[in-house]
């Protein structure tokens, strides 16, 4: 089953308050490598909830896990661009949580990757019968070969 191998990661990394996100978020926009490890395996139960939220049960089980690891570069990404400064539009300080930040883009990934899976697979299954061509004749190689 897809959530096998991160039942055991999971429950290692319950949700934080806002201000430890922050100050997380602060250490691994800096480089800080076991804060931004940390704050990635925080949110992985978050990817997950997402992809259970938005894709049907056959498709978890076919993609799933490809989902997640891919998943797992954006939440990188976005750690690099979380604006620790946000400003509403009237100027006031506003701290967002991390999942709040990330879960468009989640989302956005999630149905993107199931197009693409979904089509790449459709492509596999079925002949493209415009190239198909029963009266043409088939190449004799012995024929054409070049002489050594």
């Amino acid at each position: 089953m897809f959530l096998e191998n991160y039942r055991k990661t999971i429950p290692k990394y319950p949700r934080i308050s806002l201000v430890e996100e922050r100050r997380l978020i602060a250490k691994a926009k800096k480089g800080f490598k076991k804060e931004t490890e940390e704050l990635v395996l925080r949110h992985i139960g978050f990817v997950i909830f997402r992809i259970y939220k938005k894709t049907f049960p056959v498709y978890i089980e076919r993609f799933g896990e490809e989902i997640l690891s891919e998943a797992t570069f954006i939440l990188y990404d976005k750690i690099k661009t979380y604006n620790l400064r946000y400003r509403d539009k009237g100027g006031n300080f506003k701290p967002v949580r991390f999942a709040s930040y990330i879960w468009k883009r989640i989302d956005g990934f999630i149905l993107d990757s199931l197009k693409k899976e979904l089509e790449r697979t459709k492509r596999q299954t079925s002949p493209d019968w415009e190239r198909y061509d029963p009266n043409e004749e088939e190449v004799n190689y012995e024929n054409n070969l070049y002489s050594l």
